[in-house]
């Protein structure tokens, strides 16, 4: 079996296969190879989006799509200027998968799997003649020099292969973390981003199902978001709590994922609005009991709890309620406290913030500035986004500009 290659790729996933397609189109004559420690090759792809795939978000100015990016807004700008969400859409056409977009943006092929996505990418390495070696789990990585050639030694746990240029592409890997911090590297550690919030809460007990559109914000921070929010049998999810998660992961990391939360159910109503527009409905509505029908765009469950919750029993009358009582509801409804205790991971969202520090990476080529030959692509490096298709786009984009730079 020869081992000797022109590029090696290790990671079997979004990112190493796209950047080895692109290598082996822009040079044929390129020989190379992916290397995957598990058995079988882009897991992560066919679980992604309920096993549909999100493949992009119909984002397409590169200043906009940053601002999804908790972690690399500022060094992706660049890089989405070479290739962007419309570049992906065009790429995937020209491979024979047409992708559609639905209502949030997200992006899927239009067969509704993700085994679409994997067919693609598995068709042509064939095709290409890239070379998929599963079972491959690299123990130590060496750069050697023979005269005057400087080439990479990477030794699995069965094999020894040699190559020009190394790709690293192994997403969130703690291993690899460690060796290339013995090369040199400075890794930003890594916390969970994309959770949902643990809330015990009588208010919320029996609503599992219920959403509404909502801002939330986390007491003693600066972190506030806005979006639907789920209520679910442990607590709170849905893109409201998603993107809190994921914008704070270092600060409720360090808080140990307790802390507390004000939801504002009206959005961007403030309390004394709030309190004026419950006037405005007790003399409308003054002989109807207060807790019956909803007043405001969310469930009938949810107003009933809150009503409750502000000490308004479920026969009271809009014309009876007091002046306290209203403030209470008004409270209730547009700064609601809950309090968090942990977090669950989101389905099959494991997104992790924590990577190889941006500043050691040239963002033109995707190298690295301490090692000639040495490139990253996808999640290795410190960059993570909020759910959405972005943190897969950030895989294509890095990759192509890999096989961009190899390639010229």
């Amino acid at each position: 079996m020869n081992t000797n290659f022109d590029i090696i790729i290790v990671g079997g996933g979004a990112g190493g296969f796209f950047t080895a397609i692109n290598c082996a189109e822009k040079n044929p004559k390129l020989k190379i190879a992916i290397l995957e420690r598990g058995k079988e090759v882009l897991t992560k792809v066919r679980i992604s989006g309920g096993g549909r795939c999100n493949v992009t978000h119909a984002c397409f100015v590169p200043n906009e799509l940053v601002k999804f990016y908790p972690r690399g807004e500022k060094e992706l700008r660049g890089p989405f200027h070479q290739f962007c969400s419309g570049d992906t859409i065009e790429w995937f056409e020209k491979h024979g998968v047409e992708l559609k977009i639905e209502d949030d943006g997200r992006m899927f092929p239009v067969s509704n799997s993700s085994q679409t996505i994997i067919d693609c990418f598995t068709t042509a390495t064939k095709k290409l003649g890239i070379q998929v070696l599963t079972g491959q789990s690299v123990q130590s990585i060496y750069k050697s020099e023979t005269d005057g050639e400087s080439f990479w030694k990477i030794e699995t746990q069965n094999q020894q292969y040699y190559c020009e240029k190394l790709v690293l592409a192994t997403g969130s890997n703690p291993k690899m973390w460690d060796m290339l911090q013995e090369f040199g590297h400075s890794i930003v550690s890594p916390v969970p981003s994309l959770f949902t919030f643990n809330i015990k809460d009588p208010r919320i007990k029996e609503l599992p199902g219920v959403s509404a559109q909502v801002s939330v914000k986390v007491k003693d921070t600066k972190l506030t978001s806005t979006g639907p929010l789920l209520v679910t049998h442990w607590g709170m999810s849905g893109p409201a709590i998603l993107k809190l998660s994921a914008w704070g992961a270092r600060i409720l990391f360090e808080k140990n994922y307790q802390f507390t939360i004000f939801v504002n159910w009206l959005n961007d109503v403030d309390s004394e609005e709030a309190e004026s527009i419950l006037k405005e409905l007790k003399l409308e509505h003054s002989k109807k009991a207060v807790s019956k029908k909803s007043p405001f765009d969310f469930p009938n469950r949810l107003w009933e709890s809150l009503v409750l919750a502000s000490g308004i029993s479920e026969e009271t009358k809009w014309a009876d309620l007091s002046k306290n009582q209203l403030q209470n509801l008004a409270n209730q409804l547009t700064k609601a406290q809950f309090q968090v205790n942990g977090k669950s991971t989101f389905k099959e969202e494991f997104v992790t913030a924590g990577g190889i520090d941006l500043k050691e990476i040239n963002f033109k080529t995707m190298e690295s500035k301490m090692h000639p030959n040495l490139f990253f692509a996808g999640e290795i490096t410190n960059i993570d986004a909020i759910t959405g298709g972005f943190n897969f786009q950030n895989a294509w984009t890095s990759g192509f500009i890999v096989a961009n730079s190899i390639t010229q």
